[in-house]
């Protein structure tokens, strides 16, 4: 009987999982949220625009097409689109826990509840922008650099005319080329980090960028891009404010030190329909909580802690991709193909586990790289104003979260979301809950309200159940997972 993998997450990590997985033998069970794999790198628009799709996407599609074929065809393969996790029910003793799944759109009435007890489980679920509040972030038309990505790439949507792009890190580029190619007029991309900082962080080592040829290949297509359509690229210069009735109007940008602290003086405002920002990414730590996998602080932030060979602390659970680190596709494949072969049985100390460490270490070291050029300065606080909202979903401003910090009773980090509701609407803190726990932890002085013997730390990614789910289909008892044999290609 072959042993049974489960894939969560069909981008560039969990598909190479997928396929390492099936090539040493295992039946797999890949699932995604989406109806169509790829993840946000290759993302791809619904079947009803195959018939207008005027060229595929450029960087790596054919090889991700072949391998998707190659995946989803499979005999041993079931694919599940538009299925989400909600749970992740852990065993009585170290083990696999069962993975509880809602299969159908996320908007619809007929949701069907289904559990798998899988020999291993590899989670691909990646990562999501992270946005640093500014006042009128909250305004209509201002989107993360993902969303507005997502609904050029998915639905052939542009998200304005007239549109700035702002932020931190190299993903500012291939937002900008994507609003191009759909049409929008981009007027500038501003990166916040000086010079300085920038080229410290990437030329350090400099002989181990020959290993990224191709990441600079790609990046060196988007700025041609941006050269050929004459949009101005800044840097140490930020978004720091938003206006508009009714919707964004207008952005202010103002250059900034190092550390992020306004230069005075040096405002300037831009008309716009749209303003496009993102200040790195935040991985989706919910499921690895969930089944009990460590986490590692580093200077990127929270990650999932693995083994040499992407195990984690919670036995026979994998984790690949953007929660281990932000490295890229390339990397996030390495990890997938090594985590798919080792949980399907395969041999760790043959030739092929061996080169695909050598991939995942480059892409970690490409990793730490990226996270010394793009930092988030100390200072970026400073843009906020007593009124600022800082958790949209409830509306919470800045004075808020101080007045919570500064009562010796509430400062507390589980007490802070309880006083102010932050982080307690529908997102349950995705967008909001690190931002919130920095304000608090610089604001308070203290970081975490663990207590010895006590409840855990209060953390944003600390959810029992990971997806919204309606009460009619928690109560709804499961049904048994289908079988059969892989789906037509989507």
């Amino acid at each position: 009987m072959p042993r049974h993998v489960v894939v969560v997450g069909a981008g560039p990590a969990g598909l190479a999982a997928a396929e390492a997985a099936l090539s040493a033998g295992a039946r797999v069970t890949l699932l995604d949220s989406a109806d169509r794999p790829g993840g946000q790198y290759h993302r791809m628009p619904p079947a009803e625009y195959d018939a207008f799709r005027s060229r595929a996407p450029r960087h790596g599609w054919r090889a991700f097409d072949r391998r998707r074929r190659r995946v989803l065809t499979h005999a041993r393969c079931a694919w599940w689109p538009e299925s989400s996790v909600w749970a992740l029910e852990r065993p009585a003793r170290p083990g696999v826990p069962r993975v509880h799944v809602l299969r159908g759109p996320a908007d619809g009435s007929d949701r069907r509840r289904t559990t798998l007890d899988p020999d291993a489980l590899v989670l691909a679920v990646g990562a999501h922008d992270r946005v640093l509040p500014f006042p009128g972030w909250e305004l209509p038309g201002v989107f993360t650099g993902g969303a507005a990505q997502a609904l050029a790439k998915g639905e052939r949507v542009v998200v304005g005319d007239r549109v700035v792009v702002a932020g931190t890190g190299p993903f500012l580029l291939p937002v900008a080329a994507t609003l191009l190619e759909a049409g929008s007029r981009v007027l500038a991309v501003l990166e916040a980090n000086t010079p300085g900082t920038v080229a410290r962080g990437w030329s350090r080592r400099p002989w181990q960028l020959a290993a990224h040829a191709a990441k600079a290949g790609e990046l060196g297509s988007y700025a041609a891009l941006l050269l050929r359509h004459r949009v101005p690229y800044g840097t140490r210069r930020a978004v720091i404010r938003a206006h508009g009735d009714g919707r964004v109007e207008e952005v202010v940008t103002a250059r900034l030190r190092a550390d992020w602290s306004v230069v005075p003086g040096s405002e300037r405002t831009l008309a716009v329909d749209a303003v496009c920002v993102t200040h790195g990414f935040s991985p989706r730590l919910e499921l690895p909580v969930a089944a009990g996998c460590a986490l590692r602080t580093t200077a990127g932030g929270e990650f999932v802690h693995v083994d040499d060979d992407q195990a984690t602390t919670c036995p026979g659970v994998y984790a690949v991709g953007e929660i281990t680190g932000i490295a890229g596709a390339p990397a996030a494949r390495a990890e997938g193909a090594l985590a798919g072969l080792l949980a399907a049985g395969g041999a760790p100390d043959t030739a092929a586990p061996r080169q695909l460490r050598r991939a995942r270490d480059q892409g970690r070291a490409f990793a730490a790289r990226l996270a010394a050029a793009h930092p988030i300065g100390a200072a970026w606080p400073e843009w906020l104003r007593p009124e600022t909202v800082v958790c949209r979903c409830e509306e919470t401003d800045y004075a808020a979260i101080r007045r919570a910090a500064a009562d010796e009773a509430t400062r507390a980090a589980r007490v802070v979301r309880l006083e102010t509701r932050a982080g307690l609407g529908p997102c349950q803190g995705r967008i909001c809950g690190p931002t919130v726990a920095e304000l608090n932890a610089r604001l308070s002085g203290e970081p975490t309200d663990r207590t010895a013997g006590g409840p855990p730390a209060c953390s944003p990614h600390r959810r029992p159940i990971a997806q919204p789910l309606r009460l009619s289909e928690l109560a709804a008892a499961p049904e048994p997972p289908p079988e059969g044999p892989a789906p037509h290609l989507p």
